[in-house]
């Protein structure tokens, strides 16, 4: 083992690239597992099971990191020099605003009216938008390089992803019957 710290791309031996192949990069996971799990230390120091340990954990978040596409794209762009100031920075495109509100307003009656169906139509929306801010993040990060527009694009998708988040939480909240007190 050696005790430079590659980034998770080439800590998997993987091109660092949006579009990533998830099968390609489990196996090149169970690759490093196979050489850094600390069950192939027990009988070692205990310097080189506490950096076997290390390793592992290394590992584990990379693999986290990059199976995520918010996270891959937000780590592609913090490689490349571009952070997302999520904090600070907090601009979004008037359309994408309005689209939130109109996402939030129609989670909000789909819930008043129980209405499974108008949740379902929000989520679709959701997801459609997703796959769409998915397709302009590999086209803004593997085509354009252009990780400035591509931390703008990781900020709207952190926003639908907690409106996803958020509708999922709708579908799995318990259902509160009335009351037949009186």
């Amino acid at each position: 083992m050696t005790s430079s710290i590659p980034d998770h791309f080439a800590l998997f031996g993987v091109e660092p690239r949006f579009a990533l192949d998830a099968k390609l990069l489990d196996a090149a996971y169970k690759r490093v597992q196979d050489k850094v799990h600390p069950d192939r230390f027990v009988s070692a120091a205990a310097a080189e099971r506490r950096i076997a340990m290390q390793w592992a954990a290394r590992a584990n978040e990379a693999l986290q990191t990059l199976r995520s596409p918010v996270r891959r794209a937000a780590y592609l762009c913090e490689l490349n020099g571009v952070a997302l100031g999520t904090e600070s920075n907090t601009a979004m495109p008037p359309a994408f605003l309005m689209q939130q509100l109109e996402w939030r307003e129609a989670l909000a009656e789909a819930v008043a009216a129980s209405d499974p169906r108008a949740l379902d139509a929000v989520a679709r929306q959701t997801e459609t938008a997703r796959a769409g801010l998915l397709d302009e993040l590999a086209q803004a990060i593997d085509a354009e390089r252009d990780f400035t527009r591509a931390a703008a694009l990781v900020r709207q998708l952190m926003f639908v992803d907690k409106m996803r988040d958020e509708i999922e939480h709708v579908r799995h909240a318990p259902v509160v019957l009335p009351s037949n007190a009186g």
